[in-house]
Order: structure tokens, then sequence, then C-alpha cells
């Protein structure tokens, strides 16, 4: 051993080989996938809600319904039920399931499903109807410089009920006499322009009458006689000038119930209403 002492030193190197995670698969590229597809669709949907109407989404939603093979409609096929479905008035008969109305008529059996877009063709229908008396009466205003100052204290618009003729007191000059029901002049002359736009059609009327609210320190509120009583001013009014009586579905007094402004004592709360009902009210 003493003779290999000046033997070369063997060295060993050991080298630390440092491997990678490996393959982990690609579940993480699908994850993300989804994720990025799922807030594409987010933001497509925030700007469809911002950009389009309601009628055009109605339209989409419509669209991306599923479609239901079964038609709940006759087909007039040999099939099962000859040709008619389970929701025909020969089956249920008018229960209200398949028939379009209570007494249906023989040409409006067995709608079925389809009968609620007949109703929603009806009010389009009657909508535009409302649009043109509406027209009508706005029009008025052009006449002449007395009916264009009567004409200040009309508002209309079209509602779910009907066509609603907005008349409400301006500043100075009042509908009724202060705190009464005895009508003021441009009242009558604004009431025979109602009758006769109303004449263009059949369909019945209502009349609500509202008020500003008083001082709570008031003995006794006045509010709800005093509606009711301008109302039943307006309905003797429109007869008058040539109203049909049988038309008259109702009178209201709201009182200051529904204020129309934020400030409930405000004169322009005092107004009445005279509807033009849809002729389903």
């Amino acid at each position: 051993m003493a003779g290999q002492s000046n033997a070369a030193a063997v060295i060993i190197k050991r080298k630390k080989v440092v491997k990678g995670d490996g393959h982990h698969g690609g579940a993480w590229k699908v994850a993300y996938a989804d994720f990025v597809t799922a807030m594409m669709a987010f933001f497509m949907l925030m700007w469809l809600l911002n950009a389009t109407t309601e009628k055009q989404r109605k339209g989409l939603a419509d669209y991306f319904n599923p479609t239901i093979p079964i038609n709940r409609i006759s087909g007039g096929g040999d099939g099962a039920f000859g040709g008619d479905s389970v929701f025909s008035e020969q089956t249920y008969t008018q229960s209200g399931t398949g028939a379009s109305q209570d007494r249906a008529t023989r040409d409006r059996q067995a709608r079925g499903q389809n009968a609620p877009v007949q109703a929603d063709e009806d009010r389009q229908t009657s909508d535009a109807q409302f649009r043109e008396f509406e027209k009508a009466l706005l029009a008025r205003s052009g006449e002449s410089m007395t009916m264009e100052r009567a004409m200040r204290h009309v508002v209309t618009r079209v509602s779910d009920e009907g066509l609603i003729v907005d008349l409400y007191d301006v500043e100075g000059s009042p509908l009724f006499a202060p705190d009464g029901s005895t009508p003021e002049p441009v009242l009558a002359q604004i009431l025979a322009t109602v009758v006769e736009v109303f004449a263009l059609a059949s369909n019945k009327v209502a009349v609500q009458g509202h008020v500003r609210a008083y001082p709570i320190t008031l003995r006794r509120n006045p509010a709800w006689d005093l509606s009711i009583d301008r109302a039943d001013a307006v309905r003797r009014g429109l007869v008058s000038e040539g109203l049909a009586p049988q038309r008259m579905q109702r009178v209201a007094g709201m009182a200051d119930t529904q204020p129309v402004t934020a400030d409930p004592m405000a004169i322009r709360n005092n107004r009445i209403e005279i509807i033009l009902l849809r002729r389903n009210r």
C-alpha cells in the first residue's frame, strides 16, 4: 500500500440530475377554455340586454326555446284521437284547458296554447286603435287659441287598462271651483272634445277623481268626498255632451292616495282620469 502513495487520486463526481415534473395532462386547458367561453357568453349577454329592444329580446328567447315535438292543437290526421288533441274542446269540454273562451264559437275551438298569441295580437290591435284616438284628441289643440288653452289641461297615455285621458289643474286655471265640485267652463269644453273622440269607439268608459292632499290639522279631511263628487260631476258632463249612459263602467274617487308629484299638496294632483277601457275590462 505504501508503494502506491504516489498514485493519482480517484475523484468520483456525483451528478444530481433534476427531473422535470413530467406531463400532468391537459385538464387545466379544458377548464380554462370553459371559463373563457363562459365569460364570452356572459359579456355577450350583457351587450344584448343593453343593445336590443324588448321585442328583439323576446325574439331571441323564442329562438332558443327548445322545440316540443307534441302539437297541442288539432292536426287533422287519422292517428290517435282522430286528429284531435287531448286539449280539444271535444275532450275537455269548456274546462278552460283547450277552449279559447268560456263559450267558444265553432271557428275558435281547440286553440289550446295558441289562444294567448291571439290575445297578444288583439292587444296590439287595441294599442294601435288607442294611439289613433290619442292623436285625434291631441289634434284638437290646434283648432283655435281657446282650444289650445283648454288642451293644456290634458295629458294622455295608453296603459294596460286602456286609453287614459288625464285632466289636471293648471296654475290660475282650475277645472273646478276651489274646494268644490262645480265644473269651470274650460272643463265643459274639454269634455265635449273627449266625447267627440270617444264616439269613434264603443268601449266602456271609467272616471276616477283625484285631489291634492290637505293639511293633517283639519278636523275633517274632505279629500274622499271631494274626489267622488268631482268624478260624478265629470260623469254627468260626459253624458250631457252626448256619451251614452250605458257605456259608463264605473265612477270612483281616489282622494289623495295617488299623487303624481313629490309634493302631495301641489295643485297638479287635482286631476280627473277618464279611461276608454279595453274590451276585456
